[in-house]
């Protein structure tokens, strides 16, 4: 059979990322959040893979490591039409859990988010207590899903 066409590749330029819920979801030592990519393009448009998500503070450095990709998640493509969304969950693992000496515990003012294939990154502004140590990572993240 002919090979459908598929949507591009969604721009970072073209899509609003947003925290959906700021209280999270709770488990023992760890905090999940659903964050959102909504295409403001005028076309659709797909994404694949994992976001790469970074804390960062007011100046916009980052703080600690990357977050880990959750890979026993499997990653799928997923196409947003214009004016709806896909999603990805952050895991926000509490800083206190580490030895403050591996961690340095900081409040950060949000996470720089690369979307997969985007080109480009944007602040998704939450503070949240997070490693400024460049050797600990205190985050982890899924990848997109249809929401």
């Amino acid at each position: 059979g002919a090979a459908t066409a598929s949507a591009a590749t969604c721009k970072t330029a073209n899509l609003v990322i947003w925290l959906q819920n700021g209280n999270g979801n709770g488990t023992a030592g760890s905090v999940y959040y659903k964050l959102r990519l909504t295409n403001a393009g005028s076309a659709a448009c797909t994404v694949t893979g994992f976001p790469q998500v970074t804390a960062v503070n007011l100046k916009g450095q980052t703080l600690g490591k990357a977050a880990k990709r959750e890979t026993n998640l499997k990653a799928s493509p997923v196409t947003i039409a214009p004016g709806n969304s896909a999603s990805f969950q952050v895991r926000v693992v509490e800083a206190g859990n580490f030895p403050a000496s591996q961690c340095h515990p900081t409040l950060a003012a949000g996470w720089r988010v690369v979307p997969p294939g985007g080109g480009g990154a944007k602040v998704v502004p939450f503070p949240f207590e997070t490693c400024a140590k460049p050797t600990q990572s205190a985050l982890g993240v899924g990848p997109v899903k249809k929401s």
